[in-house]
């Protein structure tokens, strides 16, 4: 593998720069990075863009275009601002792109890239939660090849036997358990922010980290997964594994198991999607399987994590239902990273999101484009915004 071309969408988070990372470690002329975006992180994507020696520059943030036309001054590195400036990001010739916007914003530039036909690797599971079956549609239609960047999805990527589909009984996605695997109801009501973003194992942004503490993550994950391998949300199961160290694991016809292993290190999955479908050298520890510790499993307690249940009843309701449970997650951990919900809170007020959801219709019927996506995950966000203040007042 030479030369290839790449882009990346969301550079300054934690998995643009895992990626950044990998990208500088790499063989002079492996790699040309075309585009890098961010969404109000000037200074951090302006040295990012000059060490690399991106071709373009932009900022989601319109506010901040002038700081980074004032910072790029000199340069021969063309920017841009505003959402607008992000989607001609995700259009530029690039022969790879990383997704790794979060949340439903990623949805639209993802799209955009998806239908330029090229290899797409994503760490927004939000677009195939939101319209997987749409986004699916439109990355047949193209030809591009997506690559999932989720370390529990990359893992089953890897272990996911297309040419003998019949003979899948199911996957296994394992979850970390999160800071409050041991918690009791009493402890996690009261838990705090900084608590909450304090994860064991990973190192990532607070969204997903308080994802990860819900267990929404994993209900976002099962719904992904059901698109991106084409199975029923019944053969898509998750467990928890303290260690991280099985990442997913594919269960076949005749009782065995393949399972991918891996230190928790994001370098891993986008080393893998980096090259493929070649191999490539990352600076990851080595697993010494004489001296790994206990690897232990359990189940999901439901009535303390009900995340991934809710997100389970979410796709089965069909529609856009699973649109309308992404946004107003999303809203509910903002508002509870701003202190005005318990971290309890956020699970019923997604669950209440649901219910007014499927109340206005917006559940049964599949969306007929990505307009009623984009109207769903503003529909979502209202109601999250009502429910939140019911709460309050």
């Amino acid at each position: 593998m030479s030369g290839r071309t790449v882009s990346i969408l969301g550079a300054t988070g934690s998995v643009g720069q895992a990626t950044i990372d990998l990208i500088e470690r790499a063989p002079a002329g492996q790699f040309e990075v075309i585009a890098l975006t961010a969404n109000s992180s000037v200074d951090e994507l302006v040295q990012i863009a000059k060490r690399v020696g991106a071709k373009f520059c932009a900022v989601a943030d319109e506010s901040a275009g002038a700081a980074l036309a004032d910072a790029l001054a000199g340069t021969n590195i063309a920017h841009g601002a505003g959402q607008d400036a992000v989607l001609d990001a995700a259009r530029m010739e690039a022969d790879w792109l990383m997704a790794a916007i979060v949340g439903a914003a990623g949805l639209a530039p993802t799209l955009e890239a998806v239908r330029r036909g090229t290899y797409v690797a994503f760490a927004n599971k939000e677009a195939l939660v939101c319209a997987g079956t749409l986004f699916m549609g439109a990355a047949k239609a193209s030809g591009a090849t997506l690559l999932p960047v989720d370390s529990e999805h990359n893992a089953i990527f890897q272990g996911f036997d297309e040419g003998h589909r019949a003979g899948i009984r199911r996957i296994i996605l394992t979850a970390s358990g999160g800071p409050f695997r041991n918690a009791s109801l009493e402890a996690m009501q009261a838990a705090t922010p900084a608590e909450a973003v304090a994860h064991p194992t990973w190192n990532m942004g607070a969204k997903i980290s308080v994802d990860s503490a819900t267990m929404f993550n994993k209900g976002l994950e099962i719904i992904e997964a059901c698109h991106l391998f084409d199975l029923p949300e019944s053969e898509v199961d998750v467990l928890i594994h303290p260690e991280s160290i099985v990442h997913g694991l594919v269960e076949y016809a005749d009782g065995g198991l393949l399972a991918q292993l891996g230190e928790p290190d994001m370098r891993t999955p986008i080393g893998h999607a980096l090259a493929w479908p070649e191999r490539m050298e990352t600076p990851v520890k080595r697993l010494d399987l004489a001296h790994l510790s206990d690897l232990t499993f359990q189940a999901v307690d439901t009535v303390r994590f009900p995340g991934p249940g809710i997100a389970r009843a979410a796709y089965n309701a069909g529609g856009c239902a699973p649109a309308v449970l992404n946004a107003a997650n999303e809203v509910a951990v903002a508002a509870f990273l701003n202190g005005k919900i318990g971290f309890l809170d956020i699970a019923q007020t997604v669950s209440d999101c649901l219910e007014r959801g499927d109340q206005a219709g917006l559940s049964g019927t599949a969306p007929a484009d990505f307009d009623a996506v984009y109207n769903a995950d503003r529909e979502g966000r209202r109601f999250a915004a009502e429910v939140i203040a019911q709460r309050q007042g």
